[in-house]
């Protein structure tokens, strides 16, 4: 890294699929946090170095599996049992990340939700609230409820379709 602006671009296009990979691993979302945020600065003084590192993002990835790892075999000797899916063979390394990035970007998508829209949402999905009694907290009808939670899930729907896209057109290009 020849500069703080390039760790700081590495740490918003990384910082969230980063934290949903390792949830992939720990549970804790504070434990998650706090091994991302160990594995960008232990990053940015081994790029201050002189040994150049080539590939920022695997690296990153690779540093934070191998600190969830360190944090799993801690809890077992602490008498935990907790397994992850990629470490019991459900799925790959190279599918968690792909995951975290398809689900990071789905959060940028309802980020971007108009913030009314997206609490509801949020309410519903996320908590698990009927619409009625979403309708009850927010002083709104159960059919402004479900028409809101309707056009987000239609916007979520159009741009996990523009993901797929994108990913299918970038996976089966001819090789050259």
């Amino acid at each position: 890294m020849d500069s703080g602006r390039d760790i700081k671009e590495l740490f918003l296009r990384y910082y969230r699929p980063l934290c949903l990979y390792a949830l992939h691993y720990l549970q804790d979302a504070d434990a998650v946090e706090d091994i991302v945020q160990e594995s960008f600065t232990a990053f940015w003084q081994k790029s201050a170095g002189p040994e150049e590192i080539g590939s920022p993002g695997s690296y990153l990835y690779r540093m934070v599996r191998n600190r969830c790892i360190d944090a799993l075999r801690r809890q077992d000797r602490d008498g935990g049992r907790l397994r992850p899916e990629d470490l019991s063979g459900e799925i790959t390394d190279e599918q968690a990340v792909e995951r975290s990035a398809v689900e990071a970007r789905l959060w940028e998508a309802v980020e971007r939700l108009p913030r009314a829209r997206r609490e509801l949402l949020l309410m519903s999905k996320r908590d698990g609230l009927s619409y009625e009694q979403i309708a009850r907290a927010r002083g709104l009808s159960v059919n402004t409820v479900r028409n809101q939670i309707s056009r987000a899930l239609k916007a979520l729907r159009a741009e996990s379709e523009r993901i797929l896209d994108f990913i299918l057109f970038f996976f089966t290009l001819p090789a050259v």
